[in-house]
């Protein structure tokens, strides 16, 4: 295996780990389990951290190592400011750009969202909620787009682990397939509406007076 493709795989791999809620905020990354885990050098694992530095979704201590990252309220206030400003473009341009066969793929997409729901598969509903709005600017074939939500999203399920109640992802369910229902009418004004209603609605959902665990010994005794 390449150095590169190694690096990306160990970024990939943590990436989907956090997004999925099987690594919690504070928990520390040790260099050498890494290493071990992913049959790679500690420069490989170093390399792979700092690129999960930038996009925020670790943070890195001088002499104490690699955390998971555990956004700030006003961070998480920031990424969801940022995120409405771009989505109801996006669902803006989808809707004039719409084809029958992109919105048989959003169907499809929102019908494996109920599908988790239902079952309880925690994990498998965060991804595909997430990836639902990544889906869209992959739809329409924009990939910087795509690539600038799946980084919002990364760092937004960091957010719903720290910050989000229980009962929102049905109800983010509901809405995906409501602004899908929109699209497919070519209703636009209707679209817009519904998406930055659904990202507020996220928001709010969020719990920020909620006392946080944390996996750093020294933060639990202080």
């Amino acid at each position: 295996m390449e150095p590169s493709s190694s690096t990306a795989t160990i970024v990939e791999a943590l990436t989907r780990a956090i997004v999925e809620h099987r690594l919690l905020p504070g928990t520390k990354l040790a260099e050498q389990k890494l290493a071990d885990h992913f049959g790679v050098s500690r420069t490989l694992v170093r390399q792979a951290l700092f690129q999960l530095a930038q996009n925020r979704l670790i943070r890195l201590e001088t002499a104490r190592g690699a955390f998971v990252a555990a956004p700030s309220v006003e961070e998480a206030r920031q990424v969801f400011a940022v995120r409405r400003m771009l989505e109801a473009e996006m669902t803006r341009a989808f809707v004039r750009w719409a084809t029958p066969r992109s919105i048989q793929a959003l169907r499809e997409h929102v019908n494996a969202e109920q599908k988790a729901v239902a079952r309880e598969d925690i994990p498998g509903r965060t991804a595909l909620l997430g990836d639902f709005h990544v889906r869209m600017a992959e739809l329409m074939g924009n990939q910087v787009l795509a690539q600038m939500l799946g980084e919002l999203l990364s760092r937004c399920a960091l957010i719903t682990l720290m910050y989000q109640s229980h009962a929102a992802a049905a109800h983010s369910s509901e809405e995906h397939a409501a602004i899908v229902d929109a699209i497919a009418a070519g209703d636009e004004a209707r679209a817009v509406s519904l998406m930055e209603e659904h990202l507020n609605h996220v928001e709010t959902s969020l719990a920020f007076d909620r006392k946080l665990p944390t996996h750093d010994i020294s933060m639990a005794l202080s």
